[in-house]
């Protein structure tokens, strides 16, 4: 229950910035065919596939607040992560889009209407900051959620330096400083998508989240009372916000009670933000450490 209402407030926040976005991007790729102008057609281009980014992200989000059923046992957790590497795949195509469209027109300047450049841009930096707002507080624990805010944020600095650039060549009359602005977007969506890439990378194979403290909680389950050691320690991501652990204990003369086992789920949701933990007993075998003796 509690995933359906953190997603309620993130819904209204996707529909908005999903309107916005695609209403602007429309009319920025009708004002950059106008005005000639290579960046903020790339900033166009980019802001098209952050539509579809932001959409697969929405449908991702949704499907975790779905309940588990007898085939998916863990609902349709998974998706959040899915969503994420979508969406650091689909930033650097359309980086690579831009690359190529900014060289050609770096080695054949055109003329640009530069007015019209800034007055879009303009608009793309408070269309893309305001709706970036919406998923700032998620964005910190949520790599579905922080994906999104990442394509609008840096959407909203990729138009500011359009502004800037337009600006220069109104000022200068240098024609190869608006492609040059798009070949600097591209460096700054590569930079800004590389973390997000890693992260969902690691999520998918498993591995263990790169903000979890996996010492930190081996030296925790070895150090309650009893235990002789652990062994089989996983630590993975059921999706882009919630943690799972598996950990075989032995302990050959104690037991842990319910109580007991509470307070350890509890210290680990709280201390280590891991919030699902199944723990296995063993009393400890030489021959077969997973076999109760």
């Amino acid at each position: 229950m509690t995933h359906n209402h953190e997603a309620l407030p993130f819904n209204r926040a996707f529909l908005i910035a999903v309107i916005l976005n695609l209403s602007f991007t429309i009319v920025q790729i009708i004002a950059a065919f106008i005005a000639n102008s290579m960046s903020l057609m790339a900033d166009a281009v980019h802001n098209f596939g952050d539509v579809f980014g932001l959409m697969l992200a929405w449908g991702a989000s949704w499907l975790l607040t779905l309940p588990p059923r007898k085939r998916y046992s863990y609902g349709f957790k998974k998706t959040t992560i899915l969503a994420a590497l979508a969406n650091a795949i689909l930033l650097v195509g359309t980086s690579f889009v831009i690359a190529y469209e900014s060289i050609n027109k770096l080695i054949n300047p055109n003329e640009i209407h530069e007015l019209t450049v800034i007055i879009v841009a303009s608009i793309g930096i408070i269309i893309n900051g305001g709706t970036a707002l919406l998923f700032l507080k998620g964005s910190h624990g949520d790599l579905n959620i922080k994906g999104a805010f990442l394509h609008l944020l840096s959407d909203a600095l990729i138009s500011f330096g359009v502004v800037i650039s337009a600006l220069l060549v109104l000022y200068t009359g240098k024609l190869w400083i608006d492609p040059l602005m798009g070949l600097i977007i591209v460096a700054v969506i590569l930079f800004a998508t590389w973390g997000l890439l890693r992260d969902s990378v690691r999520l998918i194979l498993d591995a263990v989240p790169r903000h979890i403290d996996y010492k930190g909680i081996e030296l925790y389950l070895n150090n309650l009372p009893g235990v002789k050691e652990i062994h089989d320690l996983h630590i993975w991501g059921l999706s882009t916000k919630e943690i799972a652990l598996t950990a075989h204990l032995v302990m050959p003369e104690n037991k842990i009670s319910d109580k007991e086992f509470k307070n350890i789920n509890d210290e680990l949701k709280h201390k280590f933000r891991v919030d699902h933990a199944t723990l296995q007993i063993e009393e400890g075998c030489d021959t077969h450490k997973c076999i109760s003796c």
